[in-house]
């Protein structure tokens, strides 16, 4: 365990996105393995759908790094854009909602359908339950390919804990993680604020992490 008896420092912990580092468990395991069967999908339209910090970002880091691509945020979509994915076979756009620019989404989606790309785009929820308002992009959006990140179960909860209190140079008994998961709620955003918290409570007691701390934050 390091030592709590210091100034708090808040540093931008490095995330890593190879291979290796992703956990896979029944939670994400079938969009992993999906993935990796490029090019032989039964669609070239695929959306990944998850909560906040569920993995999606990872997933298609993990992806563009080995079959190559280009990503593009949802919400800067842009003419420009829709040039530069000529010499791209595989297409990412993170992030979408109801924000994005309907037409500019449509043009893009009719681009890749019509020189046989691939495109993968990430959500929290389903696109065919984004609320557009352009009647074409609604049709257009039932030929996606639904792939849907499950909530945590006890084994990817327990890695996502150990690696993000690994980030932290924080060493913690696994009887203190079990108890953790019997009581955290299953969803990836409390998990990572949940770790926040006890690491930031310890720094403000100046004391190791402990039961007292965890259950602090669990609010018991």
């Amino acid at each position: 365990m390091r030592d709590t008896n210091q100034t708090i420092i808040k540093f931008n912990y490095d995330k890593n996105l190879s291979n290796d580092d992703f956990v896979i468990s029944k939670s994400n395991k079938h969009i992993f393995e999906f993935l990796d069967m490029w090019p032989k999908w039964e669609k070239n339209f695929i959306n990944i759908i998850g909560e906040k910090l569920s993995g999606k970002t990872h997933l298609t880091n993990i992806f563009i790094r080995k079959y190559k691509g280009i990503k593009i945020e949802a919400n800067s979509l842009n003419n420009d854009h829709l040039k530069k994915i000529k010499i791209y076979e595989n297409i990412i756009l993170e992030n979408l909602t109801s924000d994005v620019d309907e037409k500019l989404l449509y043009s893009l989606l009719n681009l890749i359908d019509q020189d046989n790309k691939y495109i993968i785009i990430t959500s929290f929820k389903p696109i065919v339950y984004v609320d557009f308002k352009l009647n074409d992009l609604k049709s257009r959006t039932k030929s996606f390919l639904l792939l849907n990140i499950e909530k945590p179960d006890d084994e990817l909860i327990f890695a996502i804990i150990l690696k993000n209190l690994s980030d932290r140079q924080i060493l913690l008994d696994k009887k203190l993680i079990n108890y953790i998961i019997k009581r955290i709620e299953r969803s990836y955003s409390k998990i990572h604020d949940f770790i926040y918290k006890i690491d930031q409570l310890s720094l403000k007691k100046k004391k190791s992490i402990n039961l007292n701390i965890i259950k602090e934050v669990l609010g018991e």
